[in-house]
């Protein structure tokens, strides 16, 4: 029978929260050196990366946060913990200056100092940027992104990525040190930043993500999950966005304090105090990923209560197809019953028949009462082969540039569809959309402005893609359903009645 010893060590060795608590030191934010306590952030992630370690045997994670929400802290320990339980492993950290590099060894250092005897292993080897266990061929080591060709020509098993979003040479460490790690089992890779805007390595590693086109999960952190992120609320009296905030996110008025003098703080010198607090301390990866210079059309925040949303699907079914176009973009497919947008499907390299083939079938078994159709690219063959099938009684081809149903508001049936979409969403009715994170970022990243005959013009997508972002696939395909009004038998024998003053159904 094991002793209590015993069962304790190998409590230590499977369990990495009770081996944190009970054998590693950190020094707090007030400088108190104490016990790591796993906060709800790190508990967050580490079970997010110990489910993926279940299903798939490695764990690749790419984490975005607010500004000293603890992840460096975990993953370093998590890495020691797992080099001094392990023969013949490395940990490589790498960071995007040399002072965070410093500071993540030097907690390093502090881990193997404050672990007790009977769990800490014999060292070899000890530097500024080395620490390496000799009995168990075993090691950590750190380096800082500047140099590109750090790491290279090393096996690692263990990759520590931080505030990747600022690395100065990251295609180059994409191409070296993370190729140092073997698509083995009981390899991993986490990558975490805050965000630093689009279009950089960090921002398109988390878009393939998020879309689930790498092995990486995408993990987001809250800022709001910090315990110490409030403050006195003394003589609050929030405003309407606080109140909205609020309802939407379950902010108490400790948290608005919290939130309003940051806001203050980050306002100096010209800055927009609640465009940086948004990329500092964002409550959602979109917003995290804001880019200024623009107004996009779709606020985060009617997309976050729509994704949270539960209303039941009644009305015609209306699909809408977003067609691939070329390169990265996908076919997206989604339902909509009147309030409720559901069942969103994405797929990758289809072709014009295969994309046809999946509509059929769809029309065959789910009965809709229109498909509006992205003419578009592939769309037009897509549009042909489904009217060969003889489905021309509810396929609708929609050309996203041709003129409006109403053009005196609108430059385009784009804009028209997208204005209809965010009146739908921005109602006092509630509604539901899939949810899905990619939507969200569909959904938020067109930007829209008026030309000079006051008409309302959504940004294209090739300029949405220039500035960083993906191709809306998602939204569009949203979009599609609000293409045409939808009127049913029921609705044309109600509409001959003068009392009825609602919307035809549809939208």
């Amino acid at each position: 029978m094991a002793t209590e010893l015993e069962l304790t060590r190998l409590k230590l060795k499977d369990d990495f929260e009770f081996y944190a608590r009970n054998c590693l030191a950190v020094r707090s934010k007030s400088g108190e050196v104490k016990s790591l306590l796993l906060n709800k952030a790190q508990r967050y992630i580490h079970n997010c990366i110990e489910e993926q370690k279940r299903q798939t045997g490695q764990v690749r994670a790419i984490i975005l946060k607010g500004r000293q929400q603890g992840v460096s802290t975990y993953v370093e320990g998590r890495y020691y913990w797992k080099t001094t339980h392990r023969n013949g492993v490395r940990a490589f950290i790498l960071t995007h200056e040399a002072d965070s590099t410093s500071a993540l060894f030097e907690m390093v250092e502090r881990y193997h100092q404050s672990a007790p005897n009977f769990v800490k292993p014999s060292t070899g080897a000890s530097n500024q940027k080395e620490l390496s266990f000799d009995k168990l061929d075993s090691g950590y080591k750190v380096g800082t992104a500047g140099n590109k060709s750090v790491g290279r020509g090393t096996t690692i098993q263990y990759f520590h990525g931080s505030e990747v979003a600022y690395w100065p040479n990251a295609a180059e460490h994409a191409k070296g040190i993370l190729q140092a790690v073997p698509d083995e089992a009981d390899t991993e890779i986490i990558l975490e930043s805050t965000a630093n805007g689009v279009g950089n390595f960090f921002y398109q590693q988390w878009q393939q993500a998020e879309t689930g086109a790498s092995p990486f999960q995408a993990i987001f952190v809250p800022w709001f999950w910090q315990d110490e992120y409030r403050k006195d609320p003394k003589g609050l009296r929030r405003s309407d966005e606080e109140q909205e905030l609020a309802e939407i996110f379950g902010l108490d008025d400790h948290q608005i304090a919290f939130r309003r003098s940051k806001i203050a703080e980050l306002s100096a010198d010209g800055i927009d105090g609640i465009f940086a607090f948004r990329q500092e301390y964002p409550m959602t990866a979109q917003e995290a990923f804001q880019v200024s210079g623009g107004d996009s059309l779709i606020r985060p925040e009617m997309v976050v209560q729509a994704r949270k949303n539960k209303v039941l699907a009644v009305g015609p079914l209306i699909i809408g197809v977003d067609p691939a176009r070329f390169g990265d973009d996908r076919t997206a497919i989604v339902r909509r019953r009147g309030r409720s947008a559901y069942f969103l499907e994405v797929f990758e390299n289809l072709s014009t028949m295969e994309v046809a083939g999946i509509v059929h079938t769809l029309i065959k078994n789910e009965n809709p009462d229109q498909v509006a159709v992205d003419v578009g690219g592939l769309g037009a063959g897509v549009v042909d082969r489904l009217l060969e099938l003889g489905h021309d009684d509810v396929v609708v081809p929609i050309n996203f540039g041709s003129a409006a149903l109403d053009p005196q508001r609108f430059v385009n049936r784009r804009a028209e569809m997208w204005w209809n979409m965010k009146d739908w969403l921005g109602s006092d009715v509630p509604v539901m959309i899939p949810d899905r994170d990619d939507l969200h970022t569909d959904l938020c990243a067109p930007q829209y402005k008026y030309d000079s005959n006051s008409r309302r013009k959504l940004e294209s997508k090739d300029d949405i893609k220039k500035r960083g972002y993906r191709s809306t696939d998602c939204a569009d395909a949203l979009a599609l359903t609000f293409a045409e009004p939808l009127m049913t038998n029921r609705d044309a024998e109600l509409i001959t009645q003068p009392t009825i003053v609602d919307k035809v159904a549809g939208y």
